[in-house]
């Protein structure tokens, strides 16, 4: 049976169909090749850089530690009895002189009462003055003699008792120093204990900071210890190791330090958070570089190192070498590197986060970031 004549036709049609669908697929996949191919010969512009050639100084071991302000004598002056505040004789933040009288307690009662006990003495002492006359005549006995010589002795120590109450209603400051802020009020009722202010001694101050365990036989009593307090403008402060302490510490196996700083203008506060610094050998190579030049990763610190590269088609171009270090410490805007690059390499020292390994690269060091090992904060 022969097809019908529409039926000829669909075959027609699915055919010029199948045709036209091959020839675009042909021309697309062709395109998607060409695409590839281009993409993968394609090279980004050069991005433009800083470099620094690596050099290599000798620099002080030093062993960076955080620490605290501490006191030599610190105290928050508290109410020996209860009383009534009668007077407050100093003002928040002055100095103040050992023994200097900062409150008095109401003592009106003890006033009244240490009248009475010396009237007492007296009477006593008059008493044991008649009996002594008449001992001597033999009138009275021994005993007679000895009671009334009791009563003045008791009558003595009564007063000295209520004075000692007096003296102790008086508030002063047991060694010199700077006063905090004032906690107590006029006519303000004290319970004993109840705290009056702070007194803190501020020249000498120690600073107290950890080093582990196994750099402690590096120190010394009597090593220098330089500490940089935050905020300060970047002040070095000067001091002498005194002391460590006799445990280490069981959960960081650290060992506690105390240095003692003369502080002659009281600059170190007690409490204050300062950055301690111990050098522990005279001096070690290491190779420096500007701290804009270290790109910072959790899986470690690495450095661009600018060399010809080879490209896919064995074409050469300027480009970098993404290389990982090993850092040893800082100095104003340097770094330490002890180990990863070598004296003379040329490294990048700004632009480091919009580079990749193999990058190209078009150096500018018309102007260089800072690498001043002591810099000097700028006026503003």
């Amino acid at each position: 049976m022969k097809p019908s004549k529409l039926a000829r036709r669909m075959l027609v049609m699915l055919s010029a169909v199948a045709v036209f669908l091959g020839v675009i697929g042909t021309v697309k996949f062709r395109q998607i090749q060409s695409a590839i191919a281009n993409a993968s010969s394609f090279q980004p512009p050069p991005e433009a850089v800083t470099t620094v050639l690596a050099a290599q100084e000798q620099w002080p071991e030093v062993l960076n530690s955080i620490g605290s302000v501490a006191s030599v004598q610190g105290v928050t002056l508290s109410a020996d009895l209860p009383g009534v505040v009668a007077e407050v004789a100093f003002e928040s933040g002055v100095s103040v002189r050992a023994g200097a009288v900062l409150v008095r307690l109401d003592t009106r009662q003890e006033q009244a009462q240490l009248a009475a006990a010396e009237a007492q003495r007296e009477l006593a002492r008059l008493n044991l003055e008649r009996i002594s006359g008449l001992l001597g005549k033999g009138v009275i006995s021994h005993s007679e003699f000895d009671r009334f010589s009791a009563e003045q002795k008791q009558a003595e120590a009564r007063v000295g008792e209520i004075r000692a109450s007096i003296e102790r209603k008086q508030i002063r400051a047991p060694f010199a120093g700077i006063l905090g802020i004032r906690q107590v009020n006029l006519g303000q009722y004290l319970n004993a204990g109840d705290p009056v202010v702070p007194l803190q001694a501020l020249q000498p101050v120690y600073v107290n900071f950890s080093v582990p365990q196994q750099q402690v036989a590096a120190l010394r009593v009597g090593g220098d210890v330089r500490v940089t307090p935050e905020g300060d403008g970047g002040r070095e402060h000067v001091g002498r190791i005194t002391a460590f302490d006799s445990v280490v510490d069981e959960a960081t196996r650290n060992v506690r330090v105390q240095a003692t700083f003369d502080n002659p203008k009281a600059e170190l506060h007690p409490g204050m958070f300062v950055e301690a610094r111990v050098r522990l050998a005279d001096s070690a190579p290491v190779v420096t570089l500007p701290a804009s030049a270290i790109s910072y990763a959790p899986y470690g610190d690495s450095v661009f190192v600018v060399e010809e590269v080879k490209g896919p088609k064995g074409e050469t171009y300027r480009g970098v070498r993404q290389q990982f270090v090993k850092l040893a410490g800082a100095r104003g805007d340097q770094v330490a590197v002890v180990s990863g690059i070598k004296p003379g390499e040329e490294i990048v020292s700004s632009g480091v986060f919009k580079l990749r390994n193999g990058a190209a690269v078009r150096v500018n060091n018309k102007i260089q970031p800072g690498n001043n090992p002591a810099p000097k904060p700028e006026n503003s």
